[in-house]
């Protein structure tokens, strides 16, 4: 039997009250995985608007971004959250990267400022989350350091979270080695530039809560 948490506990318990309320739906993963275009995604199937602004400079979200009332249904069901999207998470951040993009060294400086406060402001709303998806770039090799200490913090929370393995769309997706790699979670496989899949997204959000 597994150890009691009275912290685990509480936090669900408070879940479970936060639910007849606002119930959070939170967009975590690594730098550039996709985030902010399936908040878009999201967003405009179910409200005609999109969130913010998607770029492939990395960290070009580096706020809490917030859509209220959003109601997404699936098989004569509905849910109505807050989608909230988060800036990516990552080990480290160097302004010189963000030099290659062609930001002069001022611009970058200030953007890898701006990049760390972000991931402190998003790890400090994890535990507001009623549910997280955790947006993983199915291009690449899923076990690394970022998505492991995500998921882990999750787990360790005990805060409800699906996979979305995204990217399906480009011809080098690997969505089945994504499964293989967290066959212990559920991993959904998406293109939200697309839109490829996002009906099955929907039955296993509002199932999930």
């Amino acid at each position: 039997m597994g150890r009691f948490s009275f912290a685990a506990f509480f936090r669900r318990l408070s879940s479970i009250f936060r639910s007849r309320g606002e119930v959070k739906i939170g967009l975590y993963g690594p730098v550039n995985s996709g985030k902010t275009t399936l908040a878009n995604k999201i967003c405009l199937d179910w409200m005609g608007e999109e969130m913010g602004k998607a770029s492939v400079i990395p960290h070009e979200t580096r706020t809490i971004q917030m859509k209220e009332k959003v109601t997404i249904k699936a098989r004569n069901k509905s849910l109505k959250f807050n989608l909230v999207d988060t800036p990516g998470i990552a080990t480290r951040i160097d302004y010189e990267d963000f030099l290659k993009h062609g930001l002069s060294r001022k611009a970058a400086k200030q953007r890898a400022r701006e990049a760390t406060k972000g991931i402190i402001e998003a790890i400090k709303w994890l535990d507001d989350m009623d549910m997280v998806l955790v947006v993983v770039d199915a291009t690449k090799d899923p076990l690394t350091q970022v998505n492991l200490t995500i998921l882990g913090n999750l787990d360790a929370r005990g805060i409800p979270f699906l996979i979305v393995a995204n990217k399906m769309d480009l011809g080098d997706h690997h969505v089945r080695k994504v499964q293989d790699a967290f066959h212990s979670y559920k991993t959904v496989g998406v293109s939200a530039l697309a839109g490829s899949n996002m009906d099955h997204l929907y039955q296993a959000v509002v199932e999930a809560l």
